[in-house]
């Protein structure tokens, strides 16, 4: 990246600075303390391409296609991890916020279809599951994603991730003049924030690198109770802060995220399950869509 200090597409010029303990207080509906943010990721990956992630490294250590055995792990989170999210949330009443490829409403209907039935908030994800760097045409692109998932669910997607949380310098401006409105590639803050863009503020959802399968246990290697724990610990601070009088105090916002093709598998799906169970039983927190909390967060005022 070769831009000069002043650019206003680099991200610490969208992104103001702005220190917690300087941030007003904030206070969500019913006294909540923090606001939990349960992320689904459903991608499509092509076979013709190198797999966006790998569990099975090639015999000769190059990557070769195609890449059956990798294409293959992920492919079985379509055929029946999905299916278990789907359960896990729907018979405890809540509904996530599924980050989807757009691509993923052709080449899989039937989970686009059941997502939507069930009451999910969709956030466009790309149209395929590339980094961003990648596309040649980023606004034909986003236009593409948002098109397919309209056409599924019958309005335009409010929220954007960046497949694997990738974006250029130019790509919040392509966003705002999309007609999107948050964003969650930008995982700075236990709030959210405003990034700004040539047409407008985006808000910046608070996202989780941390409480997120894919670095948790494909990539660091815990062991799943590791994905339990950790939010539970997470939501406990969050939570104590929160109702605390300190300057860290007010309302905050927990996301995870989840992937069908690892936490959907049978020796894992039992710590969603737990996960869920220990959150509804809480009195101080509330699961809540991307679009709730935007909506929230705008009602209150803050710019910052």
């Amino acid at each position: 990246m070769d831009t000069a200090p002043d650019d206003p597409r680099r991200p610490e010029n969208r992104l103001a600075y702005r220190a917690a303990v300087d941030r007003p207080r904030l206070t969500l509906p019913g006294g909540k303390h923090v606001a939990v943010w349960p992320v689904v990721n459903v991608e499509h990956w092509l076979i013709d391409h190198p797999m966006p992630r790998q569990i099975l490294v090639p015999p000769t250590a190059a990557s070769l296609l195609p890449d059956i055995p990798n294409w293959a792990w992920h492919e079985y989170g379509m055929r029946v991890g999905f299916w278990r999210f789907l359960e896990a949330f729907s018979s405890r009443g809540i509904r996530p916020t599924l980050s989807i490829n757009g691509s993923v409403c052709t080449a899989y209907p039937r989970i686009a279809e059941a997502a939507h039935a069930a009451g999910w908030e969709f956030m466009a994800h790309g149209f395929h599951q590339v980094p961003t760097h990648r596309v040649e045409d980023q606004p034909e692109m986003i236009s593409r994603t948002i098109a397919a998932i309209t056409a599924t669910t019958g309005r335009p997607p409010r929220g954007w991730l960046g497949p694997g949380l990738t974006e250029t310098l130019d790509t919040p401006d392509h966003l705002h003049a999309a007609g999107v409105d948050y964003v969650g590639d930008f995982v700075v803050d236990d709030r959210p924030c405003r990034v700004a863009t040539r047409t407008g503020a985006l808000v910046a959802l608070p996202y989780s690198v941390e409480l997120n399968d894919i670095p948790l246990l494909a990539i660091q290697h815990h062991r799943a109770d590791e994905f339990v724990e950790r939010a539970l610990a997470n939501l406990d601070r969050l939570a104590a802060e929160a109702a605390g009088p300190g300057p860290l105090g007010g309302a905050k916002v927990m996301g995870f995220a989840i992937h069908p093709y690892i936490t959907g598998v049978p020796h894992r799906i039992g710590l969603l399950e737990r996960l869920l169970d220990a959150i509804l039983a809480r009195s101080d927190a509330v699961f809540m869509q991307g679009r709730e909390i935007l909506d929230w967060y705008r009602a209150t005022g803050d710019e910052s």
